[in-house]
């Protein structure tokens, strides 16, 4: 690849923007409410965007792209019935308690609620979930400069061997986002989403918009396309066409419920974002802002993938050489190699499924299709896009560790009386560690074909089960502290066994499951993820209220606040439509219930 003049200065312009915005945020970040949690002045249409960049990192702008490729429309579950739902009921019923409580982190609202020990076992869990999170946003980043051999020529020019790049490229995004969060804490996060999120729409709609020429459009694509790729729920009736493998109730169960719920309403990553916010009714109306912009971003981050699989010879799909021009309408035929094979980064060759077939690299889709069809001056714009997601994803998820670390482990058990200027120390050197142990989870990534199977492994282990935890805790006063802990314990100990136990199909035992004996195999690793999660959840809920029932709670008068029979109501609120929570929520329920309908 060969960048011109002017991708590099589109390059230098955004990393100059974000390093300033660092600086700027350094101003105000000269306490621990400032540096952690913004100062809590943050409008709600910046948190909004933030919030939703937030999780429009890596695993969403090349996983999704991947998944697209790999599952087909169906991936756009993840929003419909894995997003929205989850995020009308946090902004309309969780907040009030998130922000109310005036808790700094969400594991510390498990301490208010219950005690220090289930605190401390979500916080550990959070923590490493929140560094494996960044260490997928690095790998792809690292990965995505090796495969468009961005810097081939500088590395040749000061006689550096080429598999030394990605490495690089590890160590160079690392360094920049640790100046800008170093400096500017949660402020300098969230002001650099709100950029990356409006550089990443205008990085990809233009993609999808030429990749859907080239195809014929959207009927020239379903034609192209073997049967259920581009049906959400029709082609999940028969096995052959149901690229999920899952059927409707792990389908709704696992996604739409356990690990859509447990990440929109538990994952501190993004519920950050709305704790920033300068109100009670900001705060409230930040995840259903986002909500209203996340039902659209299936359509220029799931779509390339569909468009990069309708144009490569899969082992289930053979195509052959493309035309020179396709006019509207008109079926074109693949074009092989656009996807390519993965390739074992040890030994250099192909990586094989236990079939002995090659596997597919659906982690370059996007990336591929990116050089396909830009010119420069566009790829300069292109490849900042996904610099932008790279940033947002590793940025996300330091700026949860530091926080949840800092108050959440050093000072509950390590020094609980220090100063703020300390914990505000203690913070920043929160952050470093966090990017160099984010480094080293970026190489476990190489094991999955793609990112976006590994992350929904990684919350099915934390994610679900601390969902049961807050859904008993926030809605069951009589849950107990006891209950909670070994709850939490018991699901997280049922995803290990259930994750020991199963395979899915096709793939070796070791780090997608089997690694205790395989008694059961999955048609895919997304439904092995969805069914993992179902079991934690379930496991944690169920252990939760048996143990509850058997253990003293706490007294109401230490709940009000924290419960939701025992907090008072939120008076009605008045104003313009669009400053209701309520209100949002029903259209946006309603809208996303059209889409399901649309694309059935």
């Amino acid at each position: 690849m060969h960048l011109g003049a002017v991708d590099w200065g589109v390059i230098a312009l955004y990393l100059v923007f974000v390093l300033g915005i660092g600086i700027v945020s350094a101003r105000r970040a000269k306490s621990g409410n400032d540096f952690f949690l913004a100062g809590r002045a943050i409008p709600a249409w910046v948190c909004g965007l933030a919030f939703i960049s937030a999780n429009l990192g890596a695993q969403e702008v090349i996983g999704m792209g991947a998944s697209g490729a790999k599952y087909g429309i169906s991936t756009a579950h993840f929003y419909w019935i894995g997003a929205i739902p989850a995020m009308v009921f946090i902004g309309v019923f969780m907040m009030p308690f998130y922000y109310g409580s005036k808790a700094r982190s969400a594991p510390e609202y498990l301490r208010m609620r219950f005690d220090e020990k289930t605190r401390a076992l979500n916080a550990l869990t959070f923590a490493v979930m929140t560094i494996l999170n960044s260490g997928i946003s690095m790998y792809a980043l690292a990965k995505l400069i090796q495969t468009l051999h961005v810097f081939d020529a500088p590395f040749a020019a000061l006689g550096l061997p080429q598999a030394w790049i990605f490495h690089g490229a590890i160590l160079t995004s690392a360094a920049v986002v640790l100046v800008y969060i170093y400096m500017g804490g949660l402020r300098g996060a969230i002001y650099n989403e709100v950029l990356q999120f409006f550089l990443i729409v205008a990085g990809f709609a233009p993609l999808v918009w030429l990749g859907l020429r080239q195809v014929g459009g959207w009927h020239g694509l379903q034609a192209s396309l073997a049967p259920g790729y581009t049906h959400a729920w029709a082609g999940m009736a028969h096995a052959t066409t149901n690229r999920l493998g899952v059927d409707w109730f792990g389908l709704s169960m696992g996604l739409g419920f356990v690990l859509s719920f447990g990440y929109w309403c538990t994952d501190f990553l993004v519920v950050q974002r709305a704790m920033a916010a300068n109100s009670m009714s900001a705060a409230r109306r930040t995840p259903l802002i986002a909500a209203g912009v996340k039902m659209f971003i299936p359509f220029i981050v799931i779509l390339p993938g569909l468009i990069a699989i309708a144009l490569t010879s899969a082992p289930d799909h053979p195509g052959q050489a493309p035309a020179a021009a396709v006019a509207p309408g008109q079926i074109v035929h693949h074009d092989p190699g656009v996807i390519p094979i993965k390739i074992d980064p040890t030994s250099g060759k192909p990586m094989l499924d236990a079939r002995g077939q090659p596997q597919l690299d659906y982690d370059l889709a996007t990336p591929n299709l990116l050089l396909r069809y830009f010119p420069i001056g566009m790829v300069g714009v292109g490849l900042t896009a996904l610099l932008a997601s790279f940033m947002s994803g590793m940025a996300g998820g330091v700026t949860a560790f530091n926080t949840v670390f800092t108050y959440d482990i050093y000072q509950a058990y390590i020094r609980r009386d220090a100063s703020d200027g300390h914990y505000l120390t203690v913070g920043r050197l929160a952050t470093l560690f966090g990017i160099a142990a984010s480094v080293a989870a970026a190489y476990l990534c190489s094991q999955f074909n793609n990112i976006n199977d590994f992350l929904q492994l990684v919350m099915a282990f934390v994610n679900a089960p601390v969902f049961a935890t807050f859904l008993l805790g926030m809605f069951w006063k009589r849950t107990t502290g006891h209950g909670a802990f070994i709850g939490l314990a018991a699901g997280t100990l049922t995803a290990a066994i259930h994750h020991g136990l199963t395979l899915p199909v096709n793939d070796l035992p070791g780090l997608k499951g089997g690694w205790l004996g395989v008694t059961h195999t999955y048609a895919s690793e997304m439904a092995q993820n969805f069914w993992i999660a179902i079991w934690a959840w379930g496991a944690c809920f169920l252990v939760t209220i048996a143990v509850s029932l058997m253990t003293k709670p706490k007294p109401e008068g230490e709940l009000t606040g924290l419960v939701y029979s025992l907090t008072p109501k939120i008076v009605h609120e008045t104003g313009p439509w669009y400053m209701r929570p309520v209100i949002l929520g029903v259209i946006m329920l309603t809208a996303t219930v059209v889409l399901n309908l649309i694309f059935r």
